[in-house]
């Protein structure tokens, strides 16, 4: 063999690649057991007393002044007999204050002997309900010569006429009131009156016997003398054309 030196071709031996040792996992780390939360006790809160708000200064408390007096007399005074239209003659026996919705209210107080009845009136709405003086002498007058005049009764249903001589009574008007006590008289012989008759006859000729006894100043009998008197005369001087006609 020549000096050449026969180059034997050695295997190549690929070289291993070096594997890297496989990372260790990661130690599992142990969760320990939630402990239980321990909520600390918790203090009382105490109560604040609140605030009090400043007192507000009250302004000076004026003197209270005095209600003004609402009046008007219309000229009536204590001592004085009075008609009142619904309850016929009265007597003032004084007059007093009442306070009403901040007004001071004058007020007559007037009793009414026969009724055992007092009634309480504004003084300013005395003339506008209808309470008057006593009528005076020629009123009276006036009134006597009514009742011996001549009956004029209406052929109306008794019912109607009822409510007229009810609404003349209590008028409180003097000649009225003699009307009524005219139309509902009956003398001897005569149809008797029924009993609404009598009680509207027996309320007029009250009316009318009170207030003639104040005016003439006389006491009710004598008063109610007159009027009989005069009823009499006036029946029988109806009677006498009825006595003629038949004679």
């Amino acid at each position: 063999m020549s000096k050449a030196a026969v180059k034997v071709k050695k295997p190549v031996v690929k070289a291993k690649t070096a594997q890297k040792p496989a990372a260790k996992a990661a130690p599992k780390k142990t969760v320990a057991a939630a402990k239980p939360e321990v909520k600390k006790p918790v203090a009382p809160v105490k109560a604040v007393a609140p605030v009090k708000a400043a007192a507000p200064v009250k302004a000076p408390v004026k003197a209270a002044e005095p209600a003004p007096v609402v009046t008007r007399r219309a000229d009536f005074k204590v001592g004085d007999h009075v008609v009142y239209p619904a309850h016929g003659v009265g007597q003032i026996v004084r007059i007093e204050e009442q306070e009403v919705a901040g007004l001071k209210l004058e007020l007559f107080v007037i009793t009414f002997e026969k009724d055992k009845m007092t009634l309480r009136v504004p003084t300013p709405k005395a003339k506008a309900i209808g309470m008057r003086k006593l009528s005076g002498v020629d009123t009276v007058q006036s009134a006597m010569q009514t009742l011996r005049g001549r009956a004029r009764i209406k052929r109306t249903m008794w019912s109607r006429r009822a409510q007229e001589y009810e609404a003349k009574i209590n008028s409180g008007d003097l000649i009225s009131i003699a009307e009524v006590v005219r139309d509902l008289h009956r003398a001897g012989g005569q149809p008797e009156q029924s009993y609404s008759e009598r009680q509207l006859y027996e309320a007029a000729l009250s009316r009318m016997v009170r207030e003639v006894a104040a005016v003439e100043r006389i006491d009710e009998d004598a008063a109610m003398k007159r009027l009989e008197s005069a009823l009499t005369k006036t029946a029988a001087a109806a009677a006498a054309p009825a006595a003629a006609a038949a004679a």
